[in-house]
């Protein structure tokens, strides 16, 4: 399997349920939303999107299977599994709001292989592939060089559920405000991570997040030059309950200090 030509059919077939994505934003009612949790929304949109987009991978390797957020299947491969979110910023779009974003990542025997996250706004695709390098609409990118915390822009997303952590975590903000360049809060994970893999950011973290939500942007971000951990440092088999991602030289010092303020707290 060339996993260059994978990711070109995959973009394809993204940049068309994008194309679908955008059009229903016209004139979008919020009343044809239904809750799945607290402050969890789901649209037809959203729905048909992960439709199209399992019938059009399905094409692309007809073996595997998929871990997708709105349960629209439940087929999982022995080996490949596409990991699917099929709108990346639900309440965003909601409300008529940029970014949000198609997150679709490759998955073999629970190893990840490739990515392509589509930003339909701006019109913008990035996309890696193992060993392949990271892309945004087909030039090469790279997390930034900044060596440390005090010239770096932060970027991060807030607690929708999981409110137990929130009082070091508002802590953690407040130190951050006063110790880097900002922070920036998008509603989008994947986009926050492709946004660190082409050095728009220099660091993102959040938690209570799902696989879906970071695993497209994970390998885009690796094959950036970037890092990825949970909170505790740990690089393989994230779920998104805690995500650290960074450029590679202020990676250590982050990681730290989340750790002070986010470890050891009761769940």
């Amino acid at each position: 399997m060339i996993l260059k030509d994978v990711c070109s059919r995959a973009e394809r077939a993204i940049r068309e349920t994008g194309e679908f994505i955008e059009k229903e934003s016209i004139g979008f009612d919020i009343k044809n939303t239904e809750v799945k949790g607290l402050n969890n929304f789901v649209s037809y949109v959203d729905r048909e999107a992960e439709r199209m987009l399992i019938e059009k991978l399905t094409d692309v390797i007809p073996d595997a299977g998929f871990i997708a957020e709105e349960g629209t299947t439940y087929k999982r491969g022995k080996l490949y599994n596409w990991v699917i979110d099929p709108l990346d910023g639900t309440t965003n779009f909601l409300h008529g709001v940029h970014p949000y974003a198609i997150s679709v990542g490759l998955t073999y025997a629970d190893e990840i292989i490739a990515g392509v996250v589509h930003e339909p706004g701006q019109n913008e695709t990035f996309i890696a592939w193992k060993y392949g390098g990271a892309w945004l609409n087909g030039n090469r990118i790279k997390a930034s060089d900044v060596p440390s915390l005090s010239d770096a822009l932060v970027a991060t997303g807030f607690p929708y559920s999981q409110f137990n952590r929130l009082t070091p975590y508002m802590e953690l903000l407040t130190y951050l405000v006063k110790n880097t360049h900002g922070i920036r809060r998008l509603g989008s994970a994947s986009i926050d991570l492709a946004y660190v893999a082409c050095g728009r950011f220099d660091v993102f973290f959040e938690y209570d997040l799902k696989p879906w939500d970071i695993t497209a942007g994970t390998i885009i971000l690796r094959e950036a030059g970037g890092k990825v951990s949970d909170f505790r440092g740990n690089m393989k088999g994230l779920t998104g309950d805690e995500i650290i991602a960074a450029n590679a030289l202020v990676f250590p010092e982050i990681l730290g200090i989340i750790g002070d303020f986010m470890n050891n707290i009761p769940d």
